[in-house]
């Protein structure tokens, strides 16, 4: 079935999850959402699309919500790595996405579109790591990598025992415009607003453009093969690079001074340590400067091959990123 026309998007509200109902909804689909009552709905605002309220728990909603469709888009995850009790992570990535994935067996889907993550690919060693590397490096993500691989893995099971005709992408860091409550584009949003005066030496990571992932997420419901994985990503850049690409779009100060990775490291088991004593989150821990730097290329070949997918320099989406922020800002202080 090409080009599906009855979508389902569950985390429509995220940012991954309101860019795959954007192109939905553009391309001329029949789409609905699936939201909590309390969701932050203003990267879907705009659009016409059918909502229908539940959580992850109620079983009829999530039954009703998949009736009549073609395609699930799953884009809801807990990226808290910071976390000091992780069972929270454990119980939405890995527990609830279970219950969801026995009533989509049931549900007669053409398509079921998971969004994973690139922390679940190896490391490369030596070369661009690809779909087909065993995953090389377990303990050092910390438990949001290890929710993640058991959900990653789970899919794929249900894939090959149960007949779900399911898919994961494994999407890397995402940038671009409509980014209201950012996550991984914090730091752009800093950078074009001039309060991010520094970087970490040394650290590069995998990118991709928002709207490029959008694309991928169509593109895998009309063409990739169920039971397999695809890497979305389109280049591995350098921190200073991305940072000062989107202060250099709206003539921000760009980072200037380099800090040793040493130096995160102390600064986070300091503030983890702190964080323990005074029982709360940490804002970032010695775990979190691990999935910092703990990347390595990766390949997005089978992505082009199979799906037909052809991202744009992820440097273009940086720009727009810091573009909208900045006029974003301009807007409240104009309202305010």
């Amino acid at each position: 079935m090409p080009s599906p026309r009855r979508a389902l998007v569950m985390g429509a509200s995220g940012f991954v999850g309101s860019h795959v109902t954007r192109k939905l909804v553009e391309r001329g689909d029949d789409v609905r959402v699936y939201l909590r009552k309390s969701s932050k709905t203003l990267g879907i605002d705009d659009l016409d699309v059918a909502r229908c309220y539940g959580d992850l728990y109620d079983e009829a909603a999530l039954r009703a919500a998949m009736a009549d469709r073609d395609v699930v888009y799953y884009c809801v995850v807990d990226t808290r790595f910071h976390l000091r009790d992780p069972a929270p992570l454990f119980e939405t990535n890995v527990n609830c996405l279970q219950r969801v994935l026995d009533i989509a067996t049931e549900a007669d889907l053409y398509r079921f579109v998971f969004c994973s993550t690139i922390g679940t690919i190896a490391l490369g060693e030596g070369r661009p790591a690809t779909e087909d590397d065993a995953f090389n490096w377990p303990g050092v993500g910390g438990p949001y990598i290890e929710s993640r691989l058991k959900a990653e893995d789970m899919v794929l099971r249900y894939a090959r025992e149960r007949g779900l005709p399911a898919i994961a992408l494994n999407v890397s860091n995402p940038y671009g415009p409509l980014d209201w409550q950012p996550n991984q584009g914090l730091m752009v949003k800093l950078a074009a607003q001039g309060k991010l005066p520094v970087f970490v030496k040394g650290v590069s990571t995998e990118v991709v453009g928002i709207e490029d992932v959008a694309d991928a997420f169509l593109l895998a419901a009309d063409h990739g093969r169920v039971g397999e994985r695809y890497i979305v990503s389109e280049t591995y850049m350098p921190m200073r690079e991305l940072l000062t690409t989107a202060a250099d779009e709206v003539g921000a100060r760009p980072p200037r001074f380099g800090i040793p990775l040493a130096v995160m490291y102390a600064a986070g088991f300091l503030n983890g340590a702190v964080s323990r004593l005074l029982r709360r989150d940490p804002v970032i821990d010695v775990t979190g400067v691990r999935l910092l730097h703990t990347t390595s290329p990766a390949d997005h070949g089978k992505a082009t091959r199979e799906l037909g997918w052809k991202p744009r320099p992820a440097a273009e989406s940086i720009r727009k990123a810091a573009r909208f922020h900045v006029d974003h800002a301009k807007d409240v202080a104009r309202r305010g």
